[in-house]
């Protein structure tokens, strides 16, 4: 199914004024719509509220927030957090990138999976931790990892 990029953005910038401050605002409805942000919608944007496009860029590349890439439709994220670091975090990543063939940052060719760490999640009793979308995942083991890996395909 092909997208139509122009129709798309300009529904989108319909619901805004062409104020500067719009720009995360939009920002965040377009990764919403076509999962991350693609290049042409970000020159079209920059048109739309009259910005240099290294501004969009600039922005769009300073919040973490904003893919510029396209991710999986599955994202799991390892915490590599002080507790699960102590409580064996690493080896819970090495098992996903195993598993997955991809590092942090990454997302597989078939565009089902893609894979980040995070800080920490704040969920330190339940060490270490794996988040699936918005499923969190605690006490994992390597085995654990398997198992939930494949209950997701």
């Amino acid at each position: 199914m092909k997208v139509d990029i122009a129709k798309e953005v300009d529904e989108i910038a319909s619901r805004y004024s062409r104020e500067s401050g719009n720009l995360i605002p939009i920002l965040q409805e377009a990764q919403e719509k076509f999962g991350y942000l693609p290049e042409e919608v970000m020159q079209r944007f920059a048109r739309f509220l009259r910005l240099p496009e290294s501004t969009v860029y600039g922005v769009s590349t300073f919040y973490a927030q904003f893919k510029l890439t396209p991710t999986g439709k599955t994202l799991v994220k390892v915490c590599r957090g002080t507790a699960c670091h102590v409580r064996g975090g690493a080896r819970i990543l090495r098992e996903v990138e195993k598993r997955l063939g991809i590092k942090p940052g990454e997302t597989t060719s078939d565009l089902e999976y893609s894979l980040e760490t995070i800080a920490c999640f704040g969920s330190c009793a339940l060490a270490p931790v794996m988040v699936i979308d918005k499923n969190v995942y605690g006490r994992m083991t390597t085995t654990k990892v398997g198992q939930i890996l494949a209950e997701t395909k």
